[in-house]
């Protein structure tokens, strides 16, 4: 037989519909372990930021924290973590001492991926943990904030006090920690993002405590990738995997 004619052949073949043969195959937890969030077309993403904020209000009104930024664009030459406290005084009267007593949780700092606790000794508190992440689309990227606060170098700890306790926010182990130690034995709060983990971690020993720990992603797509329509870069098409069951 001709070799055109197998040449031919094969040519046809390859033209035949892809999902004629098609068969599910079913991808293990180990397999997709590697794979989660790194779906995204080349030069898509023009903006990526970090928001950190925790705050330690007690029984007296008193208020103690601090937040942290991190904006990333395209143009930018060096990350770098912008730090501002937050300082208030309430009209309350002094908190009593905190007679609690919560032991354990020495392993809590070596989770993998988010870990969020909260373990409470006392009344009347409240303590409230959040990760979210925020996906959006836009022509350009946003604007930079024009005062995000002092910047944080490597290995820099930036710290404030006041009758609620004092925070520390430390630029370690590849990441950004902020740490309050409240005062009158109240308890103390440990919010950390390194090495591709989040910790959220609150103990409360007193009474009447009021503790917020926030960590935001924020990812900014450019509205249209480098082939509109080929790539599909609104990436519509991951929609029909959910008819499939996926």
């Amino acid at each position: 037989m001709k070799t055109s004619y197998w040449l031919a052949a094969a040519c046809l073949a390859a033209a035949l519909p892809a999902h004629a043969g098609f068969k599910p195959i079913e991808v293990q937890d180990q397999e997709l372990s590697q794979l989660r969030g790194r779906y995204v077309m080349p030069g898509r993403i023009i903006s990526f930021g970090l928001v950190m904020s925790s705050t330690w209000r007690n029984a007296s009104g008193d208020l103690i924290g601090a937040t942290s930024s991190l904006q990333l664009q395209q143009a930018t030459v060096t990350p770098q973590f912008y730090v501002t406290t937050l300082n208030q005084k309430g009209n309350g009267t002094t908190p009593s001492l905190g007679t609690g007593n919560v032991i354990g949780g020495a392993g809590l700092g070596t989770g993998q991926g988010v870990t969020q606790v909260v373990r409470a000794a006392g009344d009347g508190n409240s303590a409230y943990n959040n990760v979210s992440i925020n996906v959006s689309e836009a022509n350009q990227a946003p604007a930079l904030v024009t005062n995000p606060g002092q910047a944080l170098l490597s290995g820099q700890t930036i710290t404030d006090s006041n009758g609620a306790g004092s925070v520390a926010v430390s630029a370690t182990s590849g990441g950004i920690q902020m740490a309050i130690q409240a005062s009158a034995n109240q308890g103390n709060t440990l919010q950390q993002v390194a090495q591709g983990n989040v910790l959220q971690n609150t103990r409360l020993l007193g009474n009447s405590n009021l503790i917020n720990n926030l960590t935001q992603l924020n990812v900014v797509l450019k509205n249209n990738g480098p082939s509109t329509g080929a790539l599909d870069c609104n990436l519509t098409t991951l929609n029909g995997l959910r008819n499939l069951k996926y």
